[in-house]
Formats: structure tokens, C-alpha cells, sequence
């Protein structure tokens, strides 16, 4: 069984910074650095949206507009680990942030962890 385990969220104060982690495990098609990783947020009454995507090609990462220059995301494939650090945070940034992992090849290998809370409030 594959799971996402996000967690490192929590209350933090404007500008401060905050580091997420995402967990996987139980990967039985292909091992854990095949899979393209990335973190998505949603925010109440709003649609979920990309916030970073590192591929498993080498030097490819993408982000969101609105977090270019404050998100850095990464990937340990020995630990199994994708971490998002985010930095100068904004209370717009507040939403659940989700992890994501879809085959690089065969898409229909694609899930999603719980999700962890991130709240950005002097």
C-alpha cells in the first residue's frame, strides 16, 4: 500500500519560515525515484493549486508563481523524502499543503497524501 505521510505544518508568524515533509513508503511497481514529486496547497473555497514539482529528471523543478524565490523543494531518494522549505511566508500562503507522486512514465500510478495545515497569522 502507498502512503504520503505530510507533516511540519503548523502556526507560523509573517515572514517567518516553515519546512514540510512528505514521507513515502509501500511503492511495489517502481521504487520511489521514479515518481515525479510535488506539493500542491488549497485554501478554503478556493481550487487546489501547484506550489513545486521536482521531476525525476535531473535539474527540473517547477514552481508556482506566487512562491518562486520563497519555496525550494527537494528530494532525498535514499530516505524516501520530499521536504518543501518554504521561507518569508505570507498569509496567503495558509492552506493544506498535499503531497503528490505520479510515475514518470505510467500516470495512472498517482497519489496524494492527507495533507498538513499551514496557518500564517501574526
Amino acid at each position: 500500500q502507498v502512503q504520503l505521510v505530510e507533516s511540519g505544518g503548523g502556526l507560523v508568524q509573517p515572514g517567518g519560515s516553515l519546512r514540510l515533509s512528505c514521507a513515502a513508503s509501500g511503492f511495489i511497481f517502481s521504487y520511489f525515484n521514479y515518481y515525479d514529486m510535488s506539493w500542491y496547497r488549497q485554501a478554503p473555497g478556493k481550487e487546489r493549486e501547484l506550489v513545486a514539482i521536482m521531476s525525476r529528471s535531473e535539474g527540473v523543478t517547477k514552481y508556482g508563481d506566487s512562491v518562486k524565490g520563497r519555496f525550494f523543494i527537494s528530494r532525498d531518494d535514499v530516505k524516501d523524502t520530499v521536504h518543501l522549505q518554504m521561507s518569508n511566508l505570507r498569509p496567503e500562503d495558509t492552506g493544506v499543503y498535499y503531497c503528490h507522486a505520479v510515475h514518470e512514465t505510467w500516470r495512472q500510478y498517482d497519489y496524494w497524501g492527507k495533507g498538513t495545515q499551514v496557518t500564517v497569522s501574526s
